[in-house]
């Protein structure tokens, strides 16, 4: 797996979900996405991307994706994530 590519590709996919509102979000609470991207060295990766409660009900939400490329990978997949309050404040940046 080329990490950078990964990574840059994880990056740019949570973009995606950055843009959403935080109601969209709540919307896929408990209901991991999924995709395959494929990088410019032609190899696939795939991609989940789970939101969770940060904290209590009504609070912040942990958008957390993570990509692999379905190798050893697999087991340690890279990780990013990022935490959207309830007043679309993005938290810790």
């Amino acid at each position: 797996m080329d990490n950078g590519e990964a990574a840059a590709l994880l990056k740019d996919h949570l973009e995606g979900y950055r843009r959403r509102s935080y109601h969209a979000l709540v919307a896929l609470l408990g209901k991991p996405q999924v995709a395959e991207l494929r990088g410019a060295s032609d190899i696939t990766y795939q991609v989940e991307v789970g939101v969770h409660r940060d904290a209590r009900p009504g609070g912040a939400l942990r958008v957390l994706g993570s990509i692999d490329d379905g190798g050893w990978r697999a087991f340690s997949p890279l990780c990013d994530d990022f935490i959207l309050a309830p007043d679309g404040r993005f938290v810790g940046e």
